[in-house]
C-alpha cells in the first residue's frame, strides 16, 4: 500500500512538474523576441563604409534658405526602368543598408554588384520560385518601376488584383461621373526607397499611359511613422496606400506615398524631403501638376509635415498632422527621462509605497499615468521576479513612460542594439553604430572616438521641481531623487542591452528593462554626474532643419484621437508644443487648428473638406495670404465618440498650459505635461541645453516656493548636486545658433501662389514664461560664506 501509495504521489509530483515546465515553455515562447536571420541579409558593405572618422557638425544655412540643386534625373521613370539611386542633395548613400520586400510585385531587387555588397539576390526556377543559387548581391536594393490594377469587390469591400475581378467591381462617383473602383498602383525605387502612386483607373488609360479623368486634381502626400535609426529600406504592400486610403481614392484624391517618408525607416528630414520632391516630379511628370498638396500622416509623418512646411515651403501646400509631435530631436529631451525616473521609482525609492500606485509617478514625470491601466509589462515582470526581486514591487497601473516609451531610449541611443540586427551578418552588425545620433552624423557631427555626438543634456535639471513647490514631494524625495539621476554614458561607454529573450537567452539571470547598466547613477552622499551634450551636435541640428522653430505659413489642422487616458505615446500635449512653437515664431498661430476626437470617431473626412475649401479662398485670393482666408466656421473644435462637435472656437483649449481659464474641450481631453515642463521648462520642450544659474541664485529667486528656506538648510547638498548651477528656463536654449535661422521677409509658394509671409509682433515670452524679475533675499540663513548679495 506505501509503495502504491508513493508511486501515486510521485505521478502526481511528476505531472504538476510536467504541466508547470509546459506552461513556463508556452510562456517563454509567446515573449517577443528579435526577428531571426532573413533568407537574404546583408553580407557585405563597400569599402570605408564604416571606418567612423571624426566629422564635424552642420554648420551650414537653414534649409529653409539652402538652394537646391536643379533636377538631373529625366523623370518620369518608364515601366521596367528604375529610379534614381543617388540622392539630389540629401549626401552620399550610407551603408548597410537592408533591402525590404516589395509585396505588390513580390519580386527581388536588382543586382548591382558581385563583391557580395548589399544582400544576396537568387537564381529563379523555371516556376519562378527562388532557388539556392546566388546570382550577384544587391547593395541599394533596386527595383524596375512596375504596375499593377486592383479593384474593390463588392462582396467583401477589398481590393484584389484587376484580373481576378468576376462581375464584382464596385463603383464611385467622380467629378461628377460614375465610374469603375479600379486603382492603378505604381511602385518602384527612387533613392533607393520604394514609392508608390495610387490613382483612380482613367478612361481609355493604359499601363504605361495612365489618364488622369477621374482624378480631383487633388493630391494627397501620405506620410507615415515610427522611430527608426537608418539602414533599412523599409517594404510597402498594397495596404499601405490602396486600402489605407480607401476614402481618399473613392474621392478622387490621388495618393503618393514612399518608404523614405516612414520614419520607422529613418529621421534624416532632408531624405525625406530629397524623395519627397522627386516622387512629386514622377506623379507630375505622368498626371500634371495638382491643384494643391495635402499632407496627411501620423507620428512621424505629422513631424514631416511640420519640418516640410518649415523648411521647404511649396513641397507640400497644406498640412493635417495626425498625433503629432513638432519634430523628433526635442522628444529625446523628456523621453531619456523616463527610464531614469523609473529606476528610482523601482529599485531606488522602492520602499516608499507611494510609487506602487503607478499614477502617482505624473508628478515628477509629468506625462500621464494610471494605476487602473494594465502593464504591457507585468507577466515579463512576473517571470524575471523568479529571479530577480527589484521586479517584485507590486506596483498597480503603468505610467506613458513604460506603456508608451519603453525600449526606444536602447533603439536611438544605444550603438550596439537595433531590433533588427539579425538582418546583417555578424560582422557587419558588429561594425555599425546603431543610433540616430549616428544616422544623422552629417549633421550632429562625431568626435575624435568615431562615435556621432549626442543632442542629449541634462546638466542643471532639477526633476520634480514643481512638485517641490506645491508640495506634492518632499525636500529630501527632491534631493534624493536629483542625487541619483545622472545621465546616459557617452556613447564608447554604452554596454549591450540586457533583454533577456530579446539577447536570445533562456534564462533572465542579468535582466534589466531600464538600462541601468547604461546610465550615470549616484546617491546623496555621491551625487551622480550628468550629461552635458555637445553644444556642436545642437547646433547642427537647428541648423540641418531637424528642429521645428514653428515658422510655417501654410494651412494645418493638427488632428488627433485623445489617447492619454491610455497612457499612449501620442500625447496631446505635444500640439500645443507645435502651437506655442509657432506663436512665437509669428506672432501668431492662425494657420494652425487643432482637432481632437474620441478614440471611437476619426475626422479626417471632415479635415480634408475644410482644408480644400480653406485651399480654394487661398487659390482665388492670394493677396489675403493664409489665415485671412481661413473660411470662417473653421477653428479649434473637438468631437465626441458620435462624432458630435462639442465645442468650436478661438478659446476651447485654453487652460493651465497659456493662463486662460480652461475651455471646454480642455475640459473634456485634458493635457499633460513632461518631466522637463515640471522641472520648469516651457510648454515649447525644446531646450536642449538650458543656462545655468548658481543654487544661491535660485535661492535668493525664491524658485522654490514654500520650501526656499528648507532648500537652504540643504545648500551644501544642492552644490554637490548641481556644482555647475540650476537651470534658468526664463533664458532661451544656450545652444541654439544666435540670429535668425529663417529671415522673415522672404515670400512661401502655396498652390503656385507666392504669399506673402503674415507676422505680427514676433515675440520671444512663452505661454508660461514669467518675467524674470531682480533676485531678492530670502529670509532664510545660508551657511557662512555662501550668503547671496
Amino acid at each position: 500500500m506505501l509503495v502504491r501509495r508513493a508511486w501515486i504521489l510521485s505521478g502526481v509530483v511528476f505531472a504538476i512538474a510536467a504541466m508547470m515546465g509546459w506552461g513556463v515553455w508556452y510562456g517563454y515562447g509567446k515573449l517577443p523576441r528579435l526577428p531571426g536571420v532573413p533568407e537574404a541579409p546583408v553580407v557585405g558593405v563597400p569599402e570605408g563604409a564604416l571606418e567612423h572618422l571624426p566629422v564635424p557638425a552642420y554648420a551650414g544655412p537653414h534649409p529653409r534658405v539652402m538652394e537646391r540643386p536643379p533636377e538631373y534625373f529625366p523623370f518620369p521613370i518608364t515601366i521596367g526602368e528604375i529610379g534614381p539611386v543617388e540622392t539630389l542633395f540629401a549626401g552620399p548613400s550610407t551603408y548597410p543598408f537592408y533591402c525590404g520586400e516589395n509585396e505588390v510585385t513580390h519580386r527581388q531587387p536588382l543586382v548591382d554588384n558581385h563583391r557580395r555588397e548589399g544582400v544576396p539576390v537568387f537564381a529563379l526556377d523555371e516556376m519562378g520560385q527562388k532557388t539556392d543559387e546566388v546570382i550577384g548581391y544587391s547593395r541599394d536594393c533596386s527595383h524596375a518601376t512596375q504596375v499593377n490594377y486592383f479593384y474593390r469587390s463588392t462582396n467583401d469591400g477589398d481590393f484584389y488584383p484587376l484580373e481576378k475581378a468576376n462581375g464584382d467591381i464596385d463603383q464611385v462617383t467622380v467629378n461628377g461621373e460614375v465610374t469603375d473602383f479600379i486603382v492603378r498602383l505604381e511602385t518602384g525605387t527612387i533613392n533607393r526607397f520604394f514609392y508608390a502612386i495610387a490613382v483612380l483607373k482613367g478612361e481609355g488609360e493604359s499601363a504605361g499611359k495612365p489618364s488622369a479623368s477621374n482624378w480631383n486634381r487633388r493630391l494627397i502626400y501620405q506620410l507615415r511613422g515610427g522611430v527608426g535609426v537608418g539602414r533599412r529600406q523599409g517594404d510597402i504592400s498594397k495596404g499601405d496606400i490602396v486600402t489605407r486610403r480607401a476614402d481618399q481614392l473613392a474621392r478622387g484624391y490621388a495618393i503618393v506615398f514612399s518608404t523614405a517618408n516612414q520614419t520607422s525607416n529613418h529621421y534624416n528630414i532632408w531624405l525625406a524631403e530629397d524623395t519627397a520632391r522627386r516622387l512629386k516630379k514622377q506623379f507630375a511628370a505622368l498626371y500634371g501638376e495638382p491643384l494643391y498638396t495635402v499632407g496627411v500622416g501620423g507620428s512621424g509623418g505629422a513631424i514631416q509635415q511640420y519640418l516640410f512646411a518649415q523648411n521647404a515651403p511649396g513641397l507640400l501646400d497644406a498640412a493635417i498632422p495626425l498625433y503629432s509631435y513638432p519634430d523628433m530631436v526635442s522628444q529625446t529631451i523628456y523621453v531619456f527621462d523616463c527610464e531614469p525616473l523609473e529606476y528610482f521609482f523601482d529599485v531606488v525609492d522602492a520602499d516608499n509605497p507611494r510609487w506602487r500606485d503607478a499614477s502617482e509617478r505624473t508628478v515628477i514625470q509629468g506625462l500621464a499615468a494610471s494605476r487602473d491601466v494594465k502593464s504591457r509589462f507585468r507577466s515579463l515582470k512576473k517571470a524575471v521576479a523568479l529571479f530577480d526581486g527589484r521586479y517584485r514591487d507590486g506596483t498597480e497601473g503603468a505610467t506613458e513612460c513604460t506603456q508608451g516609451w519603453r525600449g526606444l531610449v536602447p533603439l536611438v541611443n544605444n550603438p550596439n542594439f537595433v531590433h533588427f540586427i539579425k538582418s546583417y551578418a555578424d560582422e557587419v552588425a558588429e561594425k555599425t553604430h546603431w543610433t540616430h545620433w549616428e544616422d544623422l552624423r552629417q549633421f550632429y557631427g562625431a568626435d575624435q572616438t568615431g562615435y556621432a555626438n549626442s543632442a542629449w543634456d541634462n546638466e542643471g535639471v532639477q526633476y520634480g521641481l514643481q512638485a517641490l513647490v506645491s508640495g506634492e514631494i518632499s525636500v529630501d524625495t527632491f534631493l534624493r531623487l536629483n542625487a541619483t539621476i545622472g545621465g546616459w554614458k557617452p556613447q564608447q561607454d554604452i554596454a549591450d542591452e540586457k533583454l533577456w529573450f530579446m539577447n536570445g537567452s533562456l534564462f533572465p539571470v542579468d535582466f534589466s528593462m531600464w538600462s541601468e547598466q547604461n546610465m550615470q547613477l549616484g546617491s546623496l552622499d555621491r551625487p551622480a554626474q550628468r550629461s552635458r551634450a555637445s553644444r556642436a551636435a545642437i547646433e547642427g541640428i537647428y541648423r540641418s532643419g531637424h528642429v521645428f522653430l514653428g515658422d510655417v505659413e501654410i494651412p494645418i489642422i493638427d488632428l488627433r484621437h485623445y489617447l492619454d487616458g491610455d497612457l499612449d505615446m501620442h500625447h496631446s500635449s505635444a500640439s500645443f508644443s507645435a502651437r506655442e512653437r509657432i506663436r512665437r515664431a509669428r506672432g501668431h498661430a492662425d494657420n494652425q487648428l487643432i482637432w481632437v476626437s474620441h478614440k471611437r470617431y476619426t475626422p479626417l473626412d471632415e479635415a480634408l473638406d475644410t482644408m480644400d475649401r480653406w485651399m480654394q479662398n487661398i487659390i482665388e485670393q492670394p493677396d489675403r495670404g493664409v489665415a485671412a482666408n481661413r473660411p470662417v466656421d473653421a477653428g479649434d473644435q473637438c468631437f465626441d465618440s458620435e462624432g458630435n462637435v462639442m465645442a468650436v472656437g478661438s478659446n476651447v483649449w485654453n487652460g493651465e498650459w497659456n493662463h486662460q481659464p480652461t475651455g471646454v474641450c480642455m475640459q473634456e481631453y485634458p493635457i499633460y505635461s513632461t518631466s522637463r515642463q515640471v522641472a520648469g521648462a516651457p510648454i515649447t520642450d525644446d531646450v536642449f541645453k538650458c543656462a545655468l544659474q548658481p543654487v544661491e541664485r535660485a535661492v535668493a529667486k525664491g524658485i522654490y516656493g514654500p520650501y526656499t528656506e528648507q532648500i537652504a538648510e540643504h545648500i551644501n547638498d544642492m552644490q554637490r548636486i548641481f556644482p555647475t548651477g540650476v537651470c534658468n528656463y526664463s533664458q532661451p536654449d544656450l545652444a541654439r545658433p544666435e540670429g535668425d535661422l529663417i529671415p522673415g521677409e522672404n515670400p512661401v509658394r502655396i498652390a503656385g501662389h507666392m504669399i506673402e509671409p503674415d507676422y505680427r509682433q514676433p515675440t520671444d515670452q512663452l505661454a508660461d514664461d514669467v518675467d524674470e524679475a531682480e533676485p531678492q533675499p530670502v529670509s532664510v540663513s545660508l551657511p557662512a560664506g555662501q550668503r547671496t548679495n
